[in-house]
């Protein structure tokens, strides 16, 4: 049951954007979370980027089979678009006011999207951003720990966010459409969309954490820490986490020039944007000599990092003994 709106206005109407790719046993609880949100009005988009499994199946068996009150369409990308990309196709879309992120292998919980419409109203309707903690969830559905996040209450600034980059977890994000009325989509290839969303609330309209755990997190995401069998599947590591390093960089640095914070930005992210344009040019070139040029004029990358990048552009099996070695101690 929706709760009367204390400023007198009509009920925000609210999206919830569930993206998911290859997730074919976790997307049903995924999307009854999603169907069973006591909020209204409340639009339902179930997005799958290109799944190359059975997810598109299962989603639609759920969704034949609802018939509850929320408005639900059920879509599917010819190819696949990656996470910011899809989230940004799929913004562009809505018609909600308040955009709630959700992702294919986690679960919301029916008072989620309530309660963060209760905060923002209750603060004016002015936060661009509201985060919540979430439930670390392990991969056979067990319940455990509330992962906290970080309070955005105190970030009101660029300087804010600057000194002390705060922990947060997309996943549990519900954003403003301003937000994209303002800064516009989201470069491809990013697959950390939080921190550029977390920014720019700060810069615009601000940001709010509500305490309490209404998210299910899964464990096993883009984020957990990986085991490598050998350096070439590292090396295909390296280069996806670069990309999305340079989209990132790229992103903050756009997103700031229209805060009227883009030199400061610049200077902050500078040793970043160095490390990333080195790695680009070691692993986009076949060149041994140009190769062995960037490790000595690279100036500003440390030269650890120049020498490690360059053995894995150029000979990665120098590293397969300690890779063997890491590996088996870790089984």
């Amino acid at each position: 049951m929706v709760k009367a709106v204390p400023d007198g206005l009509p009920a925000p109407r609210a999206s919830l954007l569930l993206i998911a790719y290859n997730q074919e046993s976790t997307i049903a609880a995924a999307i009854d979370g999603a169907l069973s949100q006591t909020y209204s009005p409340l639009e339902i988009i179930i997005s799958d980027d290109a799944s190359t499994d059975h997810t598109f199946d299962v989603a639609r068996r759920c969704v034949d089979a609802y018939s509850g009150p929320h408005t639900v369409h059920l879509r599917r990308n010819p190819s696949n678009l990656g996470i910011s990309a899809h989230l940004s196709l799929l913004a562009g879309a809505a018609t909600g006011e308040l955009l709630f992120v959700a992702a294919g292998d986690d679960i919301s919980l029916p008072e989620r999207c309530q309660a963060v419409v209760d905060l923002w109203i209750a603060h004016g309707r002015r936060p661009d951003l509201i985060a919540t903690d979430l439930c670390d969830l392990d991969a056979e559905g067990r319940v455990h720990d509330v992962l906290e996040v970080t309070d955005l209450g105190p970030y009101n600034t660029f300087d804010d966010w600057a000194s002390r980059r705060p922990h947060v977890v997309g996943a549990a994000h519900t954003w403003s459409r301003r937000l994209f009325d303002v800064f516009g989509g989201m470069e491809p290839g990013i697959y950390g969309e939080d921190q550029i969303m977390t920014f720019r609330a700060i810069v615009s309209g601000g940001a709010l954490t509500l305490r309490k755990p209404l998210v299910q997190y899964r464990r096993g995401g883009l984020s957990r820490k990986r085991k490598w069998k050998s350096p070439d599947a590292y090396v295909v590591r390296i280069k996806l986490a670069n990309r999305n390093g340079v989209g990132e960089t790229r992103q903050l640095i756009h997103d700031a020039e229209l805060a009227g914070s883009g030199d400061a930005m610049r200077a902050l992210l500078a040793r970043k944007s160095a490390r990333e344009r080195y790695t680009s040019g070691v692993f986009d070139t076949s060149s041994l000599l140009t190769r062995l040029a960037l490790v000595l004029k690279s100036h500003d990358v440390s030269l650890g990092f120049r020498l490690r990048m360059f053995v894995y552009a150029t000979c990665p099996s120098l590293y397969k003994p300690f890779f063997f070695v890491k590996w088996h101690l870790r089984r």
